[in-house]
């Protein structure tokens, strides 16, 4: 891989950029309640975006028509912002990319809506501390198996599965770099981490079936995503810097 790591210059940079997605993702979630459309929170994540210095990435990237992705319930990833009205129960995971400066920051959440399940509720926190538990794989000289590998047990262990064909990748001057990073695989295999270059760490989380299905966006070469059986999906994802001891998040407000 030709990963070229960052300066301390660039370093700065980036962590302000992720920090403007983190402040995006807090500043919707008072928001986020029955009624509203995905519509509606998309205006707001442009609205405030643009207002504090940023550029939502996602709009126009690769034809995406929208500032933000919206997945609702059984939509793993990539839902497209339009007339949907949140409903009481419902669990959304609100996924932002801001550019500021050249450099790109990218965070999600998957929020709850009013009063959800406790299987909804289960199946999201999982799908937090899995994220996490793959960050707490990070080393410097680790590898992006260490860090599938971490989540996917965790996650087998609650009963749950892991999406296999999309996962985390490599950010910094552009939006999507090598390295993928998955939420499976074998410890010490796949892709050499590289200390002061950043990736994200967003494991997509099932209550069922691991298998996805797959639908165009109209006008755009991405694709958006299902599961399969119809069951419940949750996602949350940081940006990560890899350093010469460790890591550091650097989508935290």
């Amino acid at each position: 891989m030709g990963i070229k790591p960052l300066n301390k210059d660039e370093i700065k940079k980036m962590a302000a950029a992720c920090k403007h997605a983190a402040q995006t993702l807090n500043y919707i979630e008072k928001y986020i309640k029955p009624g509203i459309t995905t519509n509606e929170i998309d205006q707001l994540i442009y609205d405030f975006t643009l207002s504090h210095g940023g550029v939502p990435a996602t709009l126009n990237y690769h034809g995406f028509p929208k500032s933000c992705c919206t997945s609702i319930n059984e939509v793993i990833c990539h839902g497209v912002p339009d007339s949907t009205v949140l409903k009481n129960g419902d669990i959304i995971n609100v996924d932002v990319t801001t550019k500021m400066d050249g450099f790109f920051g990218d965070s999600s959440k998957t929020f709850m809506v009013g009063k959800v399940s406790d299987e909804a509720k289960d199946l999201v926190e999982a799908a937090h501390q899995a994220m996490m538990k793959g960050i707490e794989a990070i080393t410097p000289k680790g590898t992006t198996g260490d860090i599938g590998f971490e989540i996917n047990k965790y996650v087998t262990r609650k009963g749950y599965t892991t999406v296999k064909e999309i996962g985390g990748h490599g950010i910094g001057r552009t939006f999507h770099d090598e390295p993928f990073v998955p939420a499976w695989g074998k410890k010490g295999k796949l892709d050499r981490l590289v200390p002061f270059h950043c990736i994200t760490v967003e494991p997509m989380i099932n209550q069922g079936s691991e298998e996805i299905k797959e639908f165009p966006i109209k006008g755009s070469s991405h694709k958006w995503y299902t599961t399969v059986d119809g069951k419940l999906s949750a996602q949350f994802e940081h940006t990560v810097l890899v350093t010469d001891s460790g890591y550091e998040i650097l989508t935290l407000d």
